[in-house]
């Protein structure tokens, strides 16, 4: 994925390469703005997750594969569905 120009180190996005943990995701360029993704409470989201049951039956979402909130191209959406919560 290529970087959009004027998008480094904006308020839409912010890439911490100096992170104990980068890479997060599997990506050439992640958004840290979100590092913990906004969406994670809603029953339903544009990234990909899946539902995983735990030993004592309940659900849980699992985002560990998604790197939707980290493409510097989903801000304005994220900042769209976040302000009709």
């Amino acid at each position: 994925m290529q970087q959009e120009k004027g998008y480094e180190n904006s308020y839409k996005y912010f890439e911490n390469r100096d992170c104990r943990y980068y890479p997060c995701h599997r990506s050439d360029h992640i958004n840290c703005l979100f590092c913990y993704c906004p969406l994670y409470r809603e029953e339903t989201c544009p990234g990909t997750y899946k539902w995983i049951e735990t030993k004592d039956g309940r659900k849980v979402k699992s985002c560990i594969d998604c790197i939707w909130p980290h493409m510097q191209k989903n801000y304005e959406k994220i900042m769209n569905i976040l302000s009709k919560c």
